[in-house]
């Protein structure tokens, strides 16, 4: 085929593409109407695993899977917000990697509101002031974010949904790296780019920024200046990616809950994240995990903090694999809570994947 005669054949496949979509659309608002009368929930994390599942069992190619749920994440945002406008809060300001998180999974179809703190963001959505909240729970190279987890010790909220994000530090300037004297970050993001930064920047001052968004504008703007932020503040305030990929460790990700009021539904491939408050007694932990490893439950994540009511006492942050539905974490579960002063399921969820 010619070229001309292969661009009007692409053209004829977006023209079925377009009306394929607005039928699914359609689709889409008759599911709301549904769910307005059952008063059900219009964002379905479960639903949702299912779909990108079976895409990725039915894609043929060439385009990878990636791309595909890139695509669809955004075909599905945009016919959700057909049915409601899904509102989203998460650790401001706007184009950090809480930012990314949120995109990825609510997708651009949604109105996004940066606050200044993660208890901020447990008290919008516990107010339902916003539908859901995106905090982070844990970081790959400094373990749990305590205040997300002490927040989840007071709050009725519920897990829903959890993305792990890999986390890709960029030196974003305007001008050539032999010319820059400035690097404006966070503290952290000096951290984790130490050794790139001694190799290539040795004579550079290094200031610390409010966000490594706020970084990202100076740098636009400022001669001779750099920042180290992700590349959605590079696209936002139009500055370039001097250098990608410059932290230390390869292996960077930062994982994220979605919080809102309710449980997702069992996908076959889930989480069950509970709180456990021990009764102090010796060989109390034993106890409280033998049902759990009698049931064949495997443990992905436990973690001790203090119970903030009197000193001394702990509570611990269990993830098990699996839905609180199944019945053999829904039998150990209750044999779990005899062993407890108190046991509160912070939710079930489907399995996150790393996104890239």
């Amino acid at each position: 085929m010619t070229l001309d005669e292969l661009r009007q054949r692409i053209d004829d496949i977006d023209a079925q593409i377009l009306r394929l979509l607005n039928e699914r659309a359609q689709r889409a608002v008759e599911i709301g109407e549904i769910k307005r009368t059952t008063n059900a929930t219009c964002y379905v994390p479960e639903r949702e695993k299912i779909i990108y599942e079976k895409l990725k069992q039915e894609n043929p190619g060439p385009l990878p899977d990636k791309a595909i749920q890139a695509i669809y994440r955004e075909v599905i945002s945009a016919t959700r917000a057909l049915e409601k406008l899904i509102t989203v809060a998460f650790l401001g300001p706007r184009d950090t990697f809480s930012h990314m998180a949120a995109l990825r999974v609510f997708g651009a179809m949604a109105e996004y509101h940066p606050l200044a703190t993660i208890d901020d963001i447990f008290v919008d959505v516990e107010r339902r002031r916003v539908d859901y909240g995106v905090v982070p729970v844990e970081t790959a190279m400094g373990g749990g974010v305590s205040d997300t987890l002490d927040r989840f010790i007071t709050s009725d909220l519920k897990i829903v949904n959890e993305i792990m994000l890999h986390i890709t530090q960029n030196l974003l300037s305007n001008s050539p790296i032999d010319t820059i004297t400035k690097v404006y970050s966070k503290a952290q993001s000096f951290v984790q780019c130490r050794n790139w930064l001694k190799a290539n920047l040795p004579q550079a001052e290094l200031l610390e920024a409010a966000s490594t968004a706020e970084a990202a504008r100076i740098a636009a703007q400022e001669p001779g200046a750099a920042a180290i932020a992700s590349d959605l503040a590079a696209e936002t305030f139009h500055v370039k990616v001097g250098a990608p990929g410059i932290e230390d460790a390869p292996h960077n990700f930062t994982r994220f809950f979605v919080i809102s009021h309710h449980i997702a539904k069992p996908t076959g491939h889930d989480k069950t994240a509970i709180l456990c408050s021990i009764k102090d007694r010796p060989g109390a932990l034993y106890a409280l995990l033998l049902p759990l490893a009698s049931g064949g439950i495997n443990l992905s994540r436990i973690e001790s903090r203090p119970s903030r009511k009197k000193p001394w006492e702990y509570v611990f942050f269990i993830d098990l694999l699996g839905h609180c539905e199944d019945r053999n974490i829904k039998d150990a579960l209750e044999q779990v809570a005899k062993q407890c002063a108190e046991l509160k399921v912070l939710g079930s969820f489907p399995q996150g994947e790393i996104e890239e």
